[in-house]
């Protein structure tokens, strides 16, 4: 009678630990779902992230030629406003040159 109170006694404790490794099983299973959907979200997240960054870049780029270019312009622009400058320096002083020739044959 011993010997099957113990074969019982260890059919139930083996059906307790297969009991416990199914419960074990079942939520590692709900944990790697659970971490699957939250890598598949990170992924999104990456890409998205790598999708902006990329056009971020572009937008950088595109610019940053734009700023070279326009400074190339304002040095431009700066050297051709100092040479005007130049210019009207001298023809101010050929005119007031003529004027006072000008003034000169007038006061004969």
């Amino acid at each position: 009678m011993e010997a099957v109170h113990e074969g019982i006694d260890t059919l139930a404790s083996l059906e307790e630990r297969i009991t416990r490794a199914v419960q074990a099983i079942s939520a590692l299973r709900s944990e790697n779902s659970r971490l699957q959907d939250q890598l598949r979200t990170a992924e999104e997240q990456a890409n998205s992230s790598r999708a902006e960054l990329d056009e971020a870049q572009a937008l950088s780029a595109e610019f940053q030629k734009e700023n070279g270019e326009l400074e190339q312009k304002i040095s431009q622009l700066s050297q051709d406003l100092e040479t005007m400058k130049g210019e009207r320096k001298q023809v101010k002083s050929r005119i007031e040159k003529l004027l006072n020739q000008l003034d000169l044959l007038s006061a004969s």
